[in-house]
């Protein structure tokens, strides 16, 4: 310790206040968010989208989703706090206050929403407002609480980010963008009930109603199972419309094979370290599947 850190200690409260605001938009979940974005923008246009829609297209949809994600993280404050997972959120610890919060999610939602209006059009402001509503107010403070399907019904709005990117460079949402919603959408169960597999007493603890604390490990398993298998269906939808070519098509059936294989796991020979192996893969999984369609959009045959 030098005598200058000794003689200026620094405050409880006070430390990393950036980072603070920073974790409250969970950069990690909303990285993979706008990845999905930006992968609907390049999908919408067969050339380059230009650099105006795709840069303000970007910031303005991970601004809203940043403000979402801040309004999940103030409601659910005493949740967290009871959560190994989650108790290091400076909500949960208290070091931010509620009107901090709501402040800053009004800054950077509002900012997000100007940028999204003013340098990209209004279909995708107000559909990126619509998918903060639905996040941060009905799925998280009337659906999570209530019924161990949240993660199911409540699934619409974390599956948007492909149909917002398209929109923001086509000024439309046609049937190819919303396949993507869908395959997001189904993904999106199993890759949440794994993880509330191997925290199932984390979340025992919240009292949250989630699957695998209401209706145990092995009935969410064999619907890890079965969204797995849909999914599979799922991805098959981009090549059967001829949305997509033999890139994704591989790819795809790599992809799905594997998930697939973890998922039996998950219900047949259920461990922690499979739930976690099968969460893990499930972020993978769909990363590669979305670059795939970028790459077979570019160079099909």
């Amino acid at each position: 310790m030098t005598s200058q850190t000794a003689a200026h200690p620094k405050r409880p409260g006070q430390t990393g206040r950036a980072a603070q605001y920073w974790a409250l938009t969970k950069p990690r979940v909303t990285q993979l968010a706008v990845f999905c974005a930006v992968i609907g923008m390049f999908l919408a246009t067969d050339g380059f989208p230009g650099w105006q829609p795709l840069i303000a297209g970007t910031i303005g949809i991970w601004l809203l989703a940043g403000a979402a994600f801040a309004i999940n993280c103030l409601v659910e404050a005493q949740i967290d706090a009871r959560m190994a997972r989650t108790a290091r959120r400076a909500t949960a610890k208290g070091e931010l206050t509620t009107p901090q919060v709501l402040l800053f999610s009004a800054i950077i939602g509002g900012a997000g929403m100007w940028v999204l209006y003013a340098l990209v059009n209004p279909l995708t402001m107000w559909l990126t407002f619509v998918t903060f509503v639905g996040y941060a107010v009905i799925y998280t403070l009337v659906l999570k609480p209530a019924t161990p399907q949240n993660i199911v019904i409540g699934g619409l709005s974390g599956a948007m980010p492909p149909a917002l990117g398209w929109a923001a460079i086509a000024n439309d949402v046609p049937m190819q963008a919303w396949l993507l919603v869908l395959i997001i959408f189904v993904w999106t169960p199993p890759h949440f009930w794994v993880l509330a597999m191997y925290r199932r007493d984390d979340y025992s603890r919240s009292g949250l109603p989630m699957l695998p604390v209401t209706h145990g490990l092995q009935f969410t398993g064999y619907h890890v199972w079965l969204y797995t298998i849909v999914l599979a269906a799922c991805t098959m939808l981009p090549f059967a419309v001829q949305m997509s070519g033999l890139i994704y098509l591989v790819s795809a059936v790599i992809l799905n094979a594997i998930f697939l294989r973890y998922a039996w796991l998950v219900h047949k020979h259920y461990n922690d370290l499979v739930a976690r192996k099968a969460f893990t893969y499930s972020i993978i999984y769909l990363s590669l599947l979305f670059a795939a369609l970028l790459v077979d959009h570019y160079f099909r045959f």
